[in-house]
């Protein structure tokens, strides 16, 4: 073998050689980067919002109400009131009871027990049938370039099911910016929302559960 063709080998074979220490290049991930905190909330804005943990859900009574205030055998006591601002009601026979705050199936039983001092074993259903729901527990959606709204939760509500409620993004909304607000234990965290692939491109996998209290912020876009 001549040195030209030693050579060549050579060559060939260093070739070979760097070819396979190569590794993979990784494709580039679509991961928007988390978005810088907010100062009335703490922990950084997670990319992908939590499906809802699979718990029980009971409404809760809010100013705004109106309830439906049934005693049974007794149609002259049986009443509709409005939850007042102060979340109280008066019924003809209790006056100033509190009902914010309380399950229907709650108060019933507290009407009962203030029933007995006029009424011999008094039964008591308590019905919803215009609810509001404790400011607890509304979603509230800001932002956007739209009136502040407030929309009661029901219960397997969805992120699609508030923005229909609210009439969807206006024309200068910045959706796939949105960030959700949620409190978890003594903390409120931030995850970031896609409305825009969502109601615009009909992207179901960017839909996400939503909680009692769960709060929508939507950025207007300046272009």
């Amino acid at each position: 073998m001549n040195y030209k063709n030693l050579i060549t080998a050579f060559i060939f074979t260093w070739f070979l050689a760097g070819c396979a220490s190569k590794q993979p290049v990784p494709e580039e991930t679509t991961q928007p980067v988390a978005a810088a905190t907010s100062p009335a909330v703490t922990g950084e804005v997670a990319a992908v919002a939590p499906q809802s943990a699979d718990v029980s859900y009971q409404y809760v009574i809010g100013p705004g109400d109106t309830l439906d205030v049934f005693v049974w055998g007794y149609k002259d006591l049986s009443v509709t009131v409005p939850v007042r601002p102060d979340g109280k009601i008066t019924t003809r026979l209790v006056e100033d009871m509190v009902a914010s705050g309380k399950t229907p199936t709650l108060l019933a039983r507290e009407l009962e027990a203030q029933y007995q001092t006029y009424v011999k074993n008094p039964t008591v259903t308590v019905t919803v049938n215009k609810f509001i729901g404790a400011p607890s527990q509304q979603i509230k959606v800001v932002g956007g370039g739209a009136k502040p709204r407030t929309v009661p939760y029901v219960n397997g509500m969805t992120v699609l099911d508030v923005m229909i409620e609210v009439g969807g993004l206006k024309k200068f909304s910045s959706g796939n910016k949105a960030v959700l607000v949620r409190e978890i234990g003594d903390t409120k965290r931030q995850f970031r929302l896609r409305l825009h692939d969502l109601l615009k491109k009909g992207d179901i996998g960017a839909n996400r559960d939503v909680q009692p209290g769960d709060i929508l912020i939507i950025p207007e876009s300046w272009f």
